[in-house]
């Protein structure tokens, strides 16, 4: 059991700091078994505080204190007072120097926060509260300080030598060590320092700003990956173009750092100037990335550049307002991504992180506002509500006030906080005041928790030609808010006459129609809209680019939808109609199924799928999303009861029906979307890339040889790593004599790159086969898996948890298996731990003797003492 009471940390118990800190001075000396930290800092009593004679209170974790000086004074042990978590000082006068001496083992560091050892280099992680195993200090984002920090160590062992801002000088101290000092002219708070020491090998280029500044560009990576960072230095300077094309923001260091490590907890982290990064999100080259690796060091890369306005010159005041960074910057890498690529494709995956993970998160006992009200554990709330659902939260600002009113929000955004931290009222202030609206209903996404579930009625009257559109909103309890006042909703619509075309749309006591796409601003628990001089019954293309993050509910008949997916102008709208027809079908085959009748796929589905396939007006990367049928996960969050073995039969059903119905269509799409010649990471190459591979998908749902040597063909001939585990994603799924010596083939090849061995083991978690838990036991014993690296955990781990028919095996096999290792990894390092053990959540959902069997590994874990406070906010709150 966890041996000391948590302690509930809450927004309304904000208090300023009694100090703030004008300036910190670092000295790091680097040795093989500890290093030493020195710590100056400038500190000035902060007129904020309630308190005028408020003793200071650092943090700290794990430190072994050498010494405390405060205005050149050594302060003997009883000047002080130091604890688990910190060290106070009394009695300090209003100004003062302060001076500490700590030591620190980051070889030692399985957790991977604050300054710790990988691969024999050293690195930091300091969001959100690793700086306190640095040193004692502030530890909180609205301290902010200018940091002077100066490294000294072993030439040989670490000739580089990083910290943030610029760098200012360099030397030797004897022949065995050197120096180096870097001055950030910034200020910011401690979550934004960063320390790399290590021997990595750079890709230099250079970016010239709009205002003529040169701009010296540096990814470090460990020596033999020089030759992938070339994607990552492209994406560079895509977003620094990018961000000063459309918000005028220019880079504001002489130098842009990047630096990969294999041993992250997360994907990359914002440091001022010096950006640290999973190898995943840097690495790249087409023997060994994906498409989708590009695409997603793209983004990484955009989301962290981004960071330096959206989050570092402009922070949060505490950790309650974490969204207003990350939201912020998610967004506005989400833009950046759409204007990279297919805005609609990139829309849709958007929506589908949100729709099978955040609206899930929503239902359970994590459910929490953007802005929460408390926490135990800051590291469980960087969650897809505060990123995801986040994002659209800003991008319902850019829906309501239009391109042009967000632009003026942000500028004036900028030009009220720069170098402050700051709120989420703050940035909606600005917002509001830019564009001289109100807009304080809009503050309820930031307060409210849960979905919102938005009910459309709508009624034409041919008399008056007018058509009524009646709107409904609603939001289930969640924990801690049982009651839910309405929200500001922006509704995108159009109306679509018979012929397919666009309506043009003119609300009862408007002049003159207003277009043929336009946002309705829904505010009340019940509201009427009322369209005029509509000829004829229209078909609603409702929430157009999912313009809000709500359930919509309306009665569509299946011809409706079938109308939309041929017609809708709005190309979310039309993936969206496909995938509702397809929901609902799957629905009433599973009910089909569970009650032992027989199951039929109607003809109409198989054609309107099979039109989708053939349509010339569809980029392919659309056409490959739209022929994906929702997940198994998503499935059954619309069911009161999840019942995974039988949503996986019917699913699986569905495919194998469309594989037989259309198999030469398959065919003949898969040879017609080959993409020959040198590899290229383009839209259009991509998308023909997907849709060949959801093509070979289909065909291999058809049992037979031809098909089989058809996959194993892709897999040995591919020349990127896109088509071959396109092969591979679809081979493992199937017991066929292929697939063991296809992936056995595959770990020879790629053994020595640690990436695609991540990619080996997930394959083999998110198996539909039976023996998917037997050999995920026995990878726990191989050579390719630790506990101790995030992305080997995540990958085998974390895909087997998601792993929908196998995880959830009646037997509670999968259960027992995924407890056993939260507890031996909470151990090493319980970040990741808590992430794992969240698969549980959702436990409540399933029939009774699931139910009873995670309910007892829950209890389990709980009951394990020294369980970590991240591990048990996650697990007390799914019991409570």
């Amino acid at each position: 059991m966890y041996n000391d009471a948590p302690k509930t940390i809450y927004l309304k118990d904000y208090t300023p700091p009694a100090f703030l800190i004008d300036r910190v001075d670092l000295k790091f000396d680097v040795f093989d078994d500890h290093t030493e930290v020195h710590s100056r800092m400038v500190l000035n009593r902060n007129s904020a505080h309630p308190s005028a004679d408020a003793p200071l209170v650092l943090d700290g974790e794990e430190l072994e204190l050498k010494l405390v000086r405060v205005d050149g004074e050594t302060l003997p042990a009883d000047r002080y007072v130091q604890t688990r978590d910190g060290l106070t000082l009394a009695g300090l006068p209003a100004s003062c120097v302060l001076e500490v001496v700590t030591h620190i083992k980051p070889q030692l560091n399985t957790a991977l926060s604050g300054l710790y050892e990988s691969n024999h280099n050293l690195f930091t992680q300091c969001e959100a509260e690793g700086f306190r195993r640095i040193t004692f200090f502030l530890d909180r984002p609205d301290v902010m300080a200018r940091y002077t920090t100066t490294i000294t160590a072993d030439k040989q062992r670490f000739p580089v030598l990083l910290s943030n801002g610029n760098l200012v000088g360099h030397g030797n101290v004897d022949k065995q060590r050197h120096w180096v000092k870097w001055v950030d002219p910034f200020r910011k708070p401690s979550y934004l320092f960063a320390l790399v020491a290590g021997k990595l090998v750079k890709l230099e280029d250079q970016y010239k700003t709009h205002s003529g500044k040169p701009v010296k560009l540096e990814i470090y990576v460990e020596p033999g990956n020089l030759d992938k960072c070339h994607h990552a230095m492209a994406s560079v300077k895509k977003s620094m173009k990018w961000d000063e094309d459309t918000f005028g923001l220019e880079y504001d260091l002489d130098v842009y750092m990047i630096v990969a490590t294999g041993d992250f907890n997360m994907g990359a982290m914002e440091n001022k100037g010096l950006n640290i990064f999973n190898t995943k999100y840097v690495l790249a080259k087409p023997e060994t990335a994906t498409d989708v690796d590009y695409a997603g060091i793209e983004a990484v890369i955009a989301h962290e550049y981004f960071h330096n306005w959206t989050g570092n010159r402009v922070t949060c005041r505490d950790w309650f307002q974490l969204s207003l960074k990350e939201g912020l910057t998610v967004f506005r890498d989400q833009e950046f991504s759409a204007d990279m690529g297919s805005r609609a494709v990139e829309r849709i995956d958007q929506v589908n992180t949100l729709r099978n993970v955040q609206f899930r998160e929503d239902a359970g006992p994590m459910a929490h506002p953007v802005r929460p009200d408390s926490y135990i554990e800051i590291n469980n709330f960087y969650t897809v509500t505060v990123y995801e659902k986040g994002a659209e939260v800003v991008r319902m600002y850019h829906t309501l006030l239009g391109r042009d009113g967000f632009r003026k929000g942000m500028d004036l955004y900028f030009r009220r906080h720069d170098g402050q931290a700051v709120t989420t009222d703050d940035f909606l202030a600005a917002m509001a005041d830019a564009n001289q609206t109100d807009l304080s209903q809009f503050q309820r996404w930031y307060s409210q928790a849960g979905t919102p579930l938005v009910k459309a009625i709508g009624h034409y009257d041919a008399a008056t030609r007018s058509y009524v559109l009646t709107l409904k909103q609603s939001c289930p309890a969640t924990p801690g808010q049982a009651d839910k006042l309405p929200f500001l909703i922006p509704v995108a619509l159009g109306l679509l006459a018979a012929d397919g075309s666009e309506i043009a749309l003119q609300l009862e006591g408007e002049a003159e129609p207003t277009g043929a796409s336009r946002v309705l601003r829904f505010t009340e628990a019940e509201q009427r809209f009322t369209f005029i001089n509509v000829d004829s019954k229209p078909v609603p293309s409702l929430l157009r680019g999912f313009s809000a993050p709500v359930r919509l509910d309306y009665e569509w008949h299946d011809d409706e939808l079938a109308f939309l997916m041929a017609h809708d102008r709005d190309d979310f709208n039309r993936w969206e109609a496909g995938q509702t027809l397809a929901l609902r079908l799957m629905l009433k085959l599973i009910g089909d199924h569970q009650a032992g009748r027989a199951l039929s796929l109607p003809t109409s589905f198989i054609e309107a799928v099979s039109k989708t396939l053939h349509d010339p007006q569809l980029d392919r990367a659309l056409i490959a999303q739209a022929l994906t049928l929702p997940s198994e996960s998503y499935i059954g969050d619309q069911m009161a009861v999840i019942d995974p073995d039988a949503i996986h039969a019917v699913r699986e059903y569905v495919r194998t029906e469309l594989a037989l119905a259309l198999r030469s269509d398959w065919l003949a799409a898969y040879h017609a979307n080959e993409v020959k010649g040198t590899y290229r990471f383009d839209a259009k190459a991509a998308g023909q890339r997907a849709l060949r591979n959801v093509c070979l998908g289909y065909l291999l749902q058809i049992d037979e040889a031809e098909t089989h040597e058809l996959v194993v063909k892709q897999c040995n001939t591919a020349n990127n790593m896109t088509d071959m585990m396109g092969a591979l994603s679809v081979l493992t799924h199937v017991g066929c004599p292929q697939r063991e010596p296809a992936l056995t083939a595959f770990y020879e090849r790629f053994k020595d790159d640690a990436l695609v061995v991540d990619k080996w083991l997930m394959l083999q978690a998110m198996s539909a086969l039976p023996d998917a838990l037997a050999r995920v036991k026995a990878l726990l014993d191989h050579s390719a898996f630790t506990l101790r690296n995030p992305n080997k955990v995540r990958s085998l781990l974390g895909a087997f948890g998601a792993n929908q028919v196998r995880f959830h095996h009646g037997s509670g096999e999968g259960y027992r298996f995924i407890a056993d290792q939260v507890l031996a990894l909470d151990r090493i390092n319980p970040q990741i731990s808590s992430r794992i053990v969240s698969v549980f959540n959702r436990w409540r959902r399933f029939d009774a003797d699931r139910q009873s069997l995670m309910k007892a590994e829950l209890e389990r874990i709980m009951a394990t003492e020294g369980l970590s406070k991240d591990v048990y906010e996650i697990v007390s709150k799914a019991l409570a």
